[in-house]
């Protein structure tokens, strides 16, 4: 906030209100004042508990009005005099100024920019005329990530994230709804994926051991230009969606890694009925039962190792091929095949996409 815009709307009232008028910050340096000798005195007497007063209040031959962000003020203003006309110049200016500085803070806010960005509440056009007025630099690689909570806790994790980048010139916190939080991150032109899946595998730890908060979060693709930092996030979004339904044991997805799932995911749910009507002409998947399908899961794991599979199933090797024949006998494919074996995993996939009925963005 611009310390120049506040000497500026108390010069104009120094005429108006005839008596000593200013603005102090939350560090009790006075930054504002109709006596311009009196900027960058420090008003010791006042501090910052005292400015966290909801009302005004008086002190040495001043009253004083609090204002800015709840639940800490960020400034005061005051006023000679501990009347009521005092009292009714110090609620008028705090007013007043309060209001300047959410316009000032709504306009030129870099985070806010970036959160319009991200959700395409901004014409395209209007973008690099909005990032060159607040000096952002749209030349650097940045990521989005998509940070979900999933269970409720006493700790804002949005205050947690932010305490991890502290750096409000580089990495962007972004409270998207009470569950989501974005984080958009500048980076080195040499790090790769692997690399932002341990920075997202860090925030998902400090979360959960340390302020017992457990989330999900999905990696968008690396972009360089500040126009593409909505497709990071809708990539991250996706990401975020795809896993909850193929990888729903995994905390951190990134878009780079979802391989054929991305593929299904994008698929006309028409399209997947039709698919799965010619897979299992012969009989439905529904008539494989859960033993079964816990042994295709397993046989698929194996890399289709008859051998291997039964030793990892505690299970004769004989039994296994009973149970894979019992499969070809009800829907026709041999999964000792490779073909067939690949038509019946992206079929399981499928059903588990229709199943699931995800959100699309």
């Amino acid at each position: 906030m611009s310390n120049r815009l506040f000497q500026g709307v108390i010069h104009q009232m120094r005429d108006a209100i005839d008596r000593t008028i200013g603005v102090m910050d939350e560090t009790s340096v006075i930054i504002a004042c109709s006596e311009l000798g009196r900027i960058g005195e420090v008003n010791e007497s006042v501090t910052s508990d005292t400015m966290a007063s909801t009302g005004t209040f008086t002190l040495n031959g001043y009253t004083y009005k609090s204002f800015g962000n709840h639940p800490k003020p960020e400034y005061a203003v005051f006023v000679s005099g501990n009347d009521a006309e005092a009292v009714k110049y110090a609620n008028l200016l705090a007013v007043s100024l309060n209001s300047i500085k959410q316009y000032y803070d709504e306009k030129y806010d870099r985070s806010n920019f970036i959160k319009n960005v991200i959700l395409d509440n901004i014409l395209p056009g209007d973008i690099y005329l909005k990032a060159r007025e607040l000096r952002f630099n749209s030349d650097v690689s940045r990521v989005c990530m998509l940070i979900k909570i999933t269970n409720k806790s006493d700790v804002s994790a949005y205050d947690v994230v932010q305490n991890l980048f502290p750096d409000k010139n580089k990495d962007f916190i972004i409270n998207i709804n009470e569950t989501d939080i974005a984080l958009v991150k500048e980076i080195r032109n040499d790090i790769e994926t692997k690399d932002l899946d341990k920075l997202a595998s860090s925030i998902v730890d400090t979360l959960s051991s340390e302020f017992y908060t457990h989330c999900m979060i999905g990696i968008g693709t690396i972009v360089t230009g500040i126009k593409d930092l909505a497709r990071s996030f809708k990539e991250a979004q996706v990401a975020m969606e795809v896993g909850k339904v193929f990888d729903t044991e995994k905390t951190i997805v990134s878009y780079d890694n979802l391989g054929i799932a991305r593929l299904i995911y994008q698929l006309p749910t028409t399209l997947c009925d039709m698919f799965l009507k010619e897979v299992f002409k012969r009989g439905s998947i529904e008539s494989l039962d859960h033993e079964t399908l816990f042994t295709i899961q397993r046989f698929f794991e194996n890399n289709l190792n008859v051998s291997e599979t039964s030793r990892k199933l505690f299970v004769h090797r004989n039994t296994l091929v009973y149970r894979l024949e019992k499969i070809k006998k009800i829907t026709g494919l041999d999964l000792r095949e490779f073909e067939d074996a690949i038509v019946f995993k992206v079929a399981l996939m499928v059903k588990k996409y229709l199943s699931s009925n995800p959100v699309k963005f």
